[in-house]
């Protein structure tokens, strides 16, 4: 009788066990990452952000809430290169005006990981020339060049990547450009919005 009581109570605990064990597994699962759809006035891209770079995923997800990006300009562009928006002092820019040194007023720990490169479509924070590699609170790049900027890897922060949408990167790049790399004529977004 006392081994059969043994037994149920060892059953007991290794099903209470297993079933800990099962939701500390779903527990530790990362959430799904989130998709933003940019619509630009040359086609719209969907661009996934990734959990590995928390800090930049959140700071872009509470801008895009926040309508920051709606309006901004594409204010670099480099064919083979990159595209650049997010410079808050490009909404309603004139023409030939100086731009690239806007911001919301605050900069982002570098999230640099050597395991997420910069390849066509990958979405990174632009930056100046600062020592801790801090990133923009708002600006970023979209790589253009099929081979990636593999000269970039480790020096800026890659948080997410464009998964429709890429040829519209390709239409941005191949627009005619002013000194300073500025498109002749303007690229906007018109807005910015998760999806998912």
């Amino acid at each position: 009788m006392r081994r059969i009581a043994f037994l149920s109570l060892t059953c007991v605990f290794l099903v209470s066990s297993s079933m800990a064990q099962n939701q500390n597994k779903q527990a530790a699962k990362p959430t799904k990452e989130t998709i933003v759809l940019m619509k630009t006035t040359m086609g719209n891209m969907k661009i996934k952000l990734y959990n590995e770079t928390p800090l930049h995923r959140d700071n872009f997800i509470k801008l895009v809430k926040e309508k920051f990006y709606d309006g901004l300009l594409f204010h670099r562009v480099i064919k083979d290169f990159m595209i650049q928006g997010g410079d808050p002092d490009s909404r309603n820019a004139p023409a030939g005006k100086q731009l690239g040194m806007g911001g919301p007023g605050y900069t982002i720990p570098a999230e640099i990981l050597p395991q997420i490169k910069h390849k066509k479509g990958s979405l990174a924070a632009a930056r100046d020339n600062n020592p801790a590699r801090r990133s923009s609170g708002s600006q970023f790049y979209i790589v253009h060049n099929s081979k990636g900027t593999p000269h970039l890897d480790g020096e800026y922060t890659v948080f997410g990547e464009v998964i429709e949408g890429l040829d519209v990167v390709d239409k941005i790049a191949a627009v005619k450009t002013a000194p300073g790399d500025r498109p002749v004529e303007d690229v906007k977004i018109i807005s910015v919005t998760i999806v998912k």
